[in-house]
């Protein structure tokens, strides 16, 4: 398996797809309210070069954009986007990011998603799980909190 890690820049990332079918993609992002925008719009061109159709490309976007800004909001550093494509007949992607854990207790006046409307918080976890065949959190290999979701890329 091949991973590509890219640093935070302004070209978009190129995927490396391994010999055994399964393309593997990694970004370091930003602790801020642009790195959903920047996963999304770094994730893009490597699902589509993965083979994902529009539909899909746009169900993983958006639960990429629903994990990043959980962490950024509610996660202390670092936040870190990884892309998994299976290569078997069940034709997974995974979307994990990987954050610092929990941020000590912050005020409103702290989170600039606090002046986001009440109506816009608290949908995240319902998008995720009506997207996604699986979710869940756990830890990765470097003690980081690892919060992922696996979609249906067939």
């Amino acid at each position: 398996m091949t991973t590509t890690i890219s640093p935070i820049s302004s070209q978009p990332p190129v995927p490396r797809a391994a010999e055994t079918g399964e393309r593997v993609f990694g970004l370091p992002l930003e602790h801020g309210p642009l790195a959903p925008a920047t996963a999304r719009h770094a994730a893009r061109p490597v699902l589509e070069s993965w083979g994902l159709d529009e539909e899909q490309v746009y169900d993983v976007l958006l639960v990429i954009s629903e994990l990043v800004t959980n962490a950024v909001v509610h996660a202390l550093p670092p936040v870190i986007l990884h892309l998994h494509a299976t290569a078997d007949a069940a034709g997974q992607v995974q979307v994990h990011v990987s954050d610092g854990g929990p941020q000590p207790t912050t005020t409103a006046a702290d989170c600039w998603a606090t002046d986001r409307p009440e109506d816009e918080h608290g949908r995240g976890g319902n998008i995720i799980t009506t997207l996604a065949d699986q979710a869940g959190t756990g830890c990765d290999a470097d003690g980081l909190i690892d919060h992922w979701a696996a979609l249906d890329a067939a």
